[in-house]
């Protein structure tokens, strides 16, 4: 039946399984170096650069203080101020390899199309880094970044045959490839192929390893050291050529052009230079900055009240909130797939629609639509479009994004063959309003579809997670679907609850006859009779 989610008592298991070896690596050095490198591989591809930088910074020099608290005097002020100032030096220097992965990932996706490039910028970073730091930097730092580890008896043996850059770029290649993997959901075209190449890597190191050991050889880690040297400066240019070669200018989108509309006035929009930059104006002299490629229609009114609020949340999670789902899915034995095709399931999309998405997040339900539809999708929330926007990407898709409140779309009235919403909905400051935005912008005759969390899931879940349950205190009424704000004229009118009571799923289909519903305005004065 649609809505209904199996449950798979393997995946559970082994989704459990692997968080253990997780908890394992926070308490035991050895699996620790492997299980750290992935989490903070993953960790700085969920933020923004800068912030990115910061907390994983922060992450590295917390428990290198805890495990050198007695490097840190309490009696002496001074001199433990000193080494928490080395261990920070320490921390940045550690950090600085996942920073230059995390800048030039999403311009080398795709290359080879096995992970090769995007995943060989992060060890060959590290070694460089790590080379630089021995060389230049002084011994107290390079003593609480890279000495005092336990190595397994493999990367041992990688460290008395080749040096310990050559273990750096082992730790760090593992960590990206294993990353590269997760972001593909383990299913990525040629997926076998980068693996094996992986594989066959280690298979020759550890080989040449032997050879070298049985005639009393050694390999000099410089030699490495330069490699990745030259490694980095080429990925380097190569991430410059991409994003100048993917920069796409407003100017040539009329098409886009000429759905939009002032969320303020409804006057239609035109491109202009901007100084350094673009921006999209209307007759009457209002300007929407375009930022990173996507236009900005947000008013500061958009960030207040109960938009404000929640808006904070996402903002906040928006680079894990796909990762964080989909681990949630897992270890509940639950399939993501199945999860998000119980509510898209409803849609009526054909090949050549356009199809617009209200708070888009982070693009993951154009995953699961046919090909051949052109994309659109709104978000109040920047961090989930930059994720959308990387998704989009990885995925090899096209699509056009906006920063904006779903209660004031920027769009023409009957543009969209499809229009839906997936979560949010629930605590925006206007729904209804919302929801006659969506049926200003659909076209006669389309099904509109709202999704979002039920009361029970809202309880069980969100209000029981420590960061999460701050943003559900004060509530006043309970959530429900809002089939009373759907205006009368509406056909077709049906709520039901899926996934397992998780989500209601809401749809109603414009009125395929009806030159009065046409404008917003008149919809607006009907719901509001």
């Amino acid at each position: 039946m649609k809505g209904e989610v199996k449950h798979a008592r393997g995946k559970q298991i082994l989704s459990w399984g692997v968080l253990g070896i997780f908890i394992a690596g926070f308490f035991w050095g050895p699996v620790g170096l492997w299980t750290g490198a992935v989490l903070g591989t993953w960790f700085v591809g969920t933020q923004r650069v800068r912030r990115g930088f910061v907390w994983l910074t922060l992450l590295t020099l917390v428990p290198m203080a805890i495990g050198n608290w007695r490097k840190v005097p309490l009696r002496a002020p001074l001199v433990g101020l000193e080494a928490l100032g080395w261990m920070l030096a320490a921390s940045v220097v550690m950090v600085l390899p996942f920073v230059f992965y995390r800048v030039v990932r999403a311009h080398l996706a795709g290359v080879l199309q096995t992970g090769l490039m995007e995943t060989l910028s992060l060890p060959v970073a590290g070694v460089v880094v790590k080379m630089a730091a021995l060389r230049w930097l002084p011994a107290q730092v390079t003593g609480f970044a890279f000495h005092g580890t336990r190595l397994t008896p493999v990367l041992a043996a990688v460290n008395a045959d080749f040096g310990t850059a050559a273990v750096t770029f082992m730790v760090l290649w593992f960590a990206a490839t294993l990353i590269w993997m997760w972001s593909r959901e383990f299913r990525a075209p040629r997926f076998a192929v980068g693996l094996a190449g992986f594989a066959a890597v280690y298979l020759g190191v550890a080989w040449y390893g032997e050879i070298l050991h049985a005639r009393g050889m050694t390999f000099t880690g410089v030699w490495l050291g330069w490699i990745c040297a030259v490694a980095v400066v080429a990925l380097s240019a190569w991430a410059v050529v991409d994003a100048l070669r993917h920069r796409k200018s407003w100017s040539d989108r009329a098409a886009t052009l000429a759905l939009l509309r002032s969320p303020e006035s409804g006057g239609s929009l035109q491109w202009e230079r901007d100084g350094r930059g673009e921006a999209l104006v209307s007759a009457s002299g209002e300007k929407f900055p375009i930022r990173n490629g996507v236009p900005d229609f947000r008013m500061a009114e958009d960030l207040s009240g109960a938009n404000g609020k929640y808006n904070h949340l996402y903002e906040t999670i928006g680079g894990f909130y796909d990762d964080t789902q989909r681990v949630a899915a897992a270890l509940a034995g639950m399939d993501r797939d199945e999860y998000v095709m119980s509510y898209l399931g409803w849609l009526e999309v054909r090949p050549g629609d356009k199809v617009l998405e209200t708070s888009v997040g982070t693009g993951l339900n154009f995953k699961y639509l046919p090909c051949g539809i052109r994309r659109y999708g709104l978000d109040l929330a920047w961090d989930m479009l930059a994720n959308c926007k990387e998704n989009f990407r990885r995925w090899g898709m096209e699509g056009e994004l906006f920063l904006g409140n779903a209660e004031r779309l920027p769009f023409a009235d009957e543009s969209f063959e499809v229009v839906f919403h997936t979560g949010g909905i629930n605590f925006f400051s206007d729904r209804g309003k919302a929801i006659r935005e969506m049926i200003r912008v659909a076209k006669p005759g389309s099904l509109i579809l709202i999704v979002d969390e039920t009361e029970e899931h809202v309880k069980g879940a969100y209000e029981n997670i420590p960061y999460t349950r701050e943003f559900y205190k004060g509530r006043t009424e309970a959530v429900t679907a809002p089939v009373d704000l759907v205006p009368a004229e509406m056909e077709e009118v049906r709520a039901e609850s899926i996934f397992n009571g998780r989500l209601y799923a809401l749809t109603f289909r414009k009125p395929r006859t009806g030159d009065a519903l046409g404008a917003g305005t008149v919809l607006a004065e009907s719901a509001a009779t």
